[in-house]
């Protein structure tokens, strides 16, 4: 029991649906509709009856989700071996890699908005005298009524 639990609270933090986590979702559901059958049986509401299809509603389609889900990512992992068979080796040489190439990127902040440049990017655009965004007050505003 201790491990079920243990492995119910890791497959919170796992992408997609694990098996822990599909059967605590199962039995969940399953005590809900017996809670469910007992106070139709108790009561004779029909409440009781419409929450139970609301429910047993939510339940094939948390199930049927899953298996889409479990489904997709099969199909996606099968695409990664395709391309990983197709993709041909290229031997290792000194050669300068993407990441290598890739330029720093500097940031320029200026008053409420930051400006990008790729460094020994000499080219610097035109400024339109004034904030673009349409909103009226900046931090550079204050400190000019500061100042007076």
């Amino acid at each position: 029991m201790a491990s079920f639990v243990e492995d119910l609270w890791s497959s919170i933090f796992t992408p997609g649906p694990t098996p822990t986590l599909l059967i605590a979702t199962n039995v969940a559901f399953a005590a809900l509709q017996a809670i469910f059958f007992a106070l139709l049986l108790a009561t004779y509401s029909l409440h009781f009856v419409a929450l139970s299809i609301i429910s047993g509603g939510l339940w094939y389609s948390i199930n049927w989700f899953a298996a889409e889900v479990k489904l997709a990512q099969q199909a996606q992992e099968a695409e990664k071996e395709k391309e990983k068979l197709e993709k041909p080796r290229l031997p290792d040489t000194d050669s300068e890699t993407e990441t290598e190439a890739v330029k720093e990127v500097k940031a320029t902040v200026t008053g409420s908005s930051t400006h990008l440049h790729p460094e020994g990017d000499s080219k610097k655009r035109p400024t339109t005298g004034g904030d673009g965004s349409g909103y009226g007050s900046t931090d550079s505003e204050w400190e000019k009524v500061d100042d007076q």
